[in-house]
């Protein structure tokens, strides 16, 4: 078991970190930020393109799925890539092709370059999704325990929400208002990435870089039999965080009677923002329960969002869009909880890696299909799509969810930190880009 510790993952020493090293984990934290961020930047920008380019509904929905792909190809063949070229290398060359696609989208008159635009930006960020997490864990203080754990998972989301505000405040108030935001993201990574320039190194360089491109995965035999609920968990929520990318700047100042890029980049800020409280709820639960209860809040939020959307009332599509993001945020942390508990630590990548590809999987497939029907139906009548596959979803949930089964043989020696239960949020998120050849190698 210990030979694949020598063959392929870096030494992580999450000791207490040294000046340096705590300028490393703030470097990691801020540049996490700064990446998604710039991601959610284009959002209150949609109605603009919609109004002076003649973009279409359908056009700004490959859009979505452009950025998909790009995250989904990143995380299956970059994932891994951390562990041999370093932590800050990895994270650089992230924040470089974030950079590049938002330098593209400051020239945006085609959608043939929102999309290269939003698919660059999507590499980058599924990139920095293994990189940056990696390196935030590597170098955090080792008090408190939880601190490596928060920056890591709720740093996508803070980013997404402050990138959507910030966008729109400064599409509505700021000059140049196709421009400002991608030059102000442009500045913020720059500082991202100097700040990664100074920082120490946390994983040494090691062979096998061109291998680890080779994408794998699998699912350990254990978590399996959660994978079905958990599918349809990932696929519904994220399905409708897809649809609030492509459809509801449309259907903001359609059918809520606002061209405000403010309340635009608000809205959907209302939906990436509560799910942070998702795991604090959720954890008062047993995993089945928390997704049943976290399902059926997001299905009551989606049913709001449709009676707000037929009556044109945004204070209640607000509150609804609120309440289905908390719901998303309770059931989402609660599946990934089942599925790793009782897990070794060679067993986190490969799950991590079904949980991200059902995740974009969730976010580019429906993406494609509403696109191509916007043209015969009504972005309401799309909207009923999406609470239908909420409805789905969540009876398939309430009717289905169970909890792991304990695991008698999860005393395993393969754990780099100690098995205890502080250091057990650390080594979960360390998990995201561990190399899956470990498992292959423990022969």
């Amino acid at each position: 078991m210990h030979s694949s510790m020598q063959n392929g993952a870096p030494a992580i020493n999450i000791a207490r970190p040294s000046a340096n090293r705590r300028l490393a984990f703030i470097s990691a934290v801020i540049s996490l930020v700064a990446s998604f961020a710039a991601a959610a930047a284009p959002i209150p920008l949609y109605n603009i393109y919609r109004a002076e380019d003649g973009f279409t509904n359908a056009g700004i929905s490959m859009a979505v799925v452009a950025y998909a792909v790009g995250t989904i190809s990143a995380l299956l063949a970059l994932g891994r890539l951390s562990n041999h070229v370093g932590r800050r290398l990895a994270a650089v060359s992230s924040l470089g092709l974030i950079m590049l696609g938002c330098l593209l989208l400051l020239n945006v008159h085609a959608i043939s370059i929102l999309l290269a635009g939003r698919l660059l930006v999507g590499l980058g960020t599924g990139l920095a999704s293994s990189s940056l997490t990696s390196y935030i864990v590597d170098a955090a203080p080792a008090r408190p325990e939880w601190l490596a754990s928060v920056a890591s998972s709720q740093g996508p989301m803070l980013g997404l929400t402050v990138g959507a505000i910030v966008s729109g405040a400064l599409v509505q108030f700021g000059p140049w208002p196709r421009n400002v935001i991608y030059l102000a993201c442009v500045g913020f990574l720059l500082l991202s990435a100097a700040l990664i320039a100074i920082s120490p190194e946390t994983a040494a360089p090691t062979s096998g870089a061109w291998r680890s491109l080779l994408p794998r995965l699998q699912v350990p035999a254990r978590a399996r039999p959660l994978l079905p609920v958990a599918a349809a968990v990932f696929l519904a929520t994220w399905a409708t965080g897809a649809f609030y990318q492509a459809f509801v700047p449309a259907l903001v100042e359609d059918q809520l009677h606002t061209r405000s890029p403010l309340i635009l980049g608000s809205v959907f800020a209302a939906y990436m923002a509560p799910s942070v409280l998702g795991a604090p709820i959720g954890g008062r639960f047993t995993s089945a329960m928390a997704q049943r209860v976290g399902m059926i809040a997001f299905l009551a939020g989606m049913i709001g969002i449709i009676t707000a959307i037929n009556a044109g009332t945004l204070m209640l599509f607000i509150l609804a869009t609120m309440v289905a993001g908390a719901g998303q945020g309770i059931a989402i942390s609660a599946a990934t909880r089942g599925l790793l508990d009782g897990s070794k630590l060679a067993d986190r990548a490969p799950i991590f890696s079904a949980i991200y590809l059902l995740s974009y999987s969730g976010a580019t497939f429906p993406s494609l299909i509403s696109g191509k029907l916007s043209s015969t139906f009504t972005i309401p009548q799309i909207a009923l799509g999406y609470g239908g596959l909420a409805l789905a979803a969540a009876l398939f949930t309430v009717l289905r969810a169970r909890n792991p089964v304990p695991d008698g043989a999860e005393n395993n020696a393969c754990v780099t930190a100690p098995a205890d239960n502080k250091s057990v949020d650390k080594t979960i998120i360390v998990a995201l880009s561990e190399n899956s050849s470990r498992s292959a190698n423990t022969s």
